[in-house]
């Protein structure tokens, strides 16, 4: 067998799916340039059939896609199917992805079909996807729990209608290896017409058992891996490209495959999906987490600095991650600002260059030594404003152990300058509120995070919030050496998001009151 493996990556729309990982159309956009520059060879950019932003969002990837095969995904509908079609026709390589359950648990409860009724339509909605697409791939949800019989026929019945690629995935996370490897060999054994499609699996991580699938069903037969980048996805999520790819790698005695990754782009990738989301990989997450090359053992410590082999199976510039800390200072060009991000792996234009370097000089005023860390932070956390974006002007916070805290913030919108003042059982809490009172929106907040970008008394703060209008949730990053600070950019930034999605509902949402709950949010913070 050819031992190309195909990477398929669903992080735009599986991933997506995820509470906490939704992408408007700009951001899906960059993190599809991303994937791209990774090397995945299918980029699954959406359903396009799903709504209006769906849509477009699709229609834009394929558009701005290079060589990669951009797919849409389809239920087995003629409208979902033409939605689709007319999405990715503008790509060079278009690919619908079309669907339908074939368990029996999913065709009695969910379709309310027969299993003839269920083939009947895989034929005629694959054979009419192939007539508008030459690359057709189909999905037997719920495969792992499908009778196997019935499995084989509908795979033969839909690679004679034409699919390219046949999907059999762990849609709930429920099998192991051995089910992984007996469906696959069973399918390859029994189906005649097998050779003419790929196989491809794709698999949740409900018992934690997705990669461990995926490596099972490429030694079984699969030549294209469905995933996503750090694993996201519905519930436990899906398998993790980065982890497959370096199993690949760094295990090629027992994985003898081929794929076009460049594990040089993995962790670049990982935090392009941070930077969007706002949501960071768990520590101790495999390949991208921030301790997945730390080592705090004295014994481990030793043993690296003898040989890092001891105690490292990869080496961290395999996957990307940048080890030299370049010190830039108050005293460096553009030039070696912009070279340096460049190294981090940002391509800044002209304007994004000034801007950038611009809050770098301001940083060194700050802080003694800017590391590499810092510069990641004031990138990902700023974002280009956009005309009617409310900014900081400055602010003025009073707090104490023994008092109320109080906060005068002034922000600005053009040539609009507001002042408020609010008060608070801490500042940060007196700042929201403040900054609630100059947008005249009420909005609660859902979540707060705050760390140090770095080691040191001067380190940088990161605060990451999540702040509700009482219908949708909208995300917010703010850096800087001063906490308060950064908790009022992030939440500035949120409430731009807010505004743009409802431009004209100025004092609406949650009611003022609900705001108190705030205080529970911030109450592990409320002495800064």
């Amino acid at each position: 067998m050819n031992n190309k493996v195909i990477i398929f990556d669903t992080t735009l729309r599986d991933g997506e799916q995820a509470p906490g990982y939704s992408m408007n159309l700009e951001e899906k956009l960059k993190m599809a340039q991303r994937l791209e520059k990774l090397g995945v060879n299918v980029i699954e950019a959406g359903f396009a059939f799903a709504s209006k932003g769906d849509f477009e969002s699709v229609k834009a990837i394929a558009e701005q896609a290079g060589d990669v095969t951009v797919a849409s995904l389809s239920r087995a509908l003629q409208k979902d199917i033409d939605a689709s079609c007319e999405a990715i026709k503008n790509a060079r390589h278009p690919r619908i992805h079309t669907f339908l359950a074939t368990s029996d648990l999913h065709l009695q409860y969910k379709l309310k079909m027969s299993k003839e009724e269920a083939l009947n339509q895989i034929i005629e909605m694959v054979t009419y996807a192939r007539n508008k697409c030459p690359d057709v791939e189909f999905s037997l949800e719920d495969a792992t729990r499908t009778d196997l019989d019935y499995m084989c026929k509908v795979v033969e019945a839909a690679i004679k209608a034409g699919a390219t690629t046949i999907n059999l995935p762990d849609t709930v996370g429920y099998a192991c290896p051995e089910d992984i490897t007996k469906i696959f060999t069973t399918v390859r054994n029994n189906v005649p017409n097998v050779d003419k499609a790929i196989l491809s699996t794709h698999n949740h991580n409900d018992l934690g058992m997705a990669l461990a699938n995926s490596l099972a069903a490429v030694a079984s037969g699969a030549r294209q891996v469905e995933g996503t980048i750090c694993g996201i996805g519905e519930r436990a999520g899906n398998t993790a490209l980065e982890e497959f790819a370096m199993n690949l790698k760094t295990r090629s005695d027992i994985y003898p495959y081929t794929i076009d990754i460049d594990t040089k782009q993995i962790y670049k990738c990982a935090r392009q999906l941070s930077s969007i989301t706002n949501v960071k990989p768990f520590p101790s997450k495999a390949i991208v987490g921030k301790n997945a090359f730390a080592h705090e053992s004295g014994i481990h410590q030793h043993g690296i600095m003898a040989n890092s082999l001891t105690y490292e199976i990869m080496t961290p510039e395999s996957v990307g991650v940048v080890k030299t800390e370049l010190v830039l200072g108050k005293h460096s060009g553009i030039h070696a600002f912009t070279s340096r991000m460049e190294a981090l792996g940002y391509i800044l234009d002209k304007d994004d260059s000034a801007r950038f370097f611009k809050e770098f000089k301001d940083l060194c005023d700050r802080k003694k030594t800017i590391s590499d860390r810092d510069l990641i932070a004031l990138v990902e956390s700023s974002e280009k404003p956009k005309e009617n974006d409310w900014i900081l002007d400055h602010f003025v916070v009073n707090s104490g152990n023994l008092m109320t805290s109080t906060a005068c913030v002034t922000l600005r919108r053009g040539d609009e300058l507001k002042e408020s003042v609010a008060a608070g059982t801490g500042p940060v809490y007196a700042a929201m509120r403040a900054v609630e009172k100059i947008i005249d929106h009420h909005f609660g907040l859902v979540d707060y995070d705050l760390h140090a970008v770095t080691e040191h008394r001067d380190a940088q703060g990161e605060v990451i919030v999540k702040i509700t209008d009482g219908k949708e949730y909208y995300r917010g990053r703010g850096v800087s050496t001063d906490v308060i600070e950064a908790s009022i950019l992030a939440c500035i930034t949120a409430c731009n998001h807010m505004l743009d999605a409802s431009p004209m509902v100025q004092g609406s949402g949650i009611n003022a009151q609900q705001l108190s709950l705030n205080e529970d949010m911030l109450a592990g913070h409320s002495d800064r």
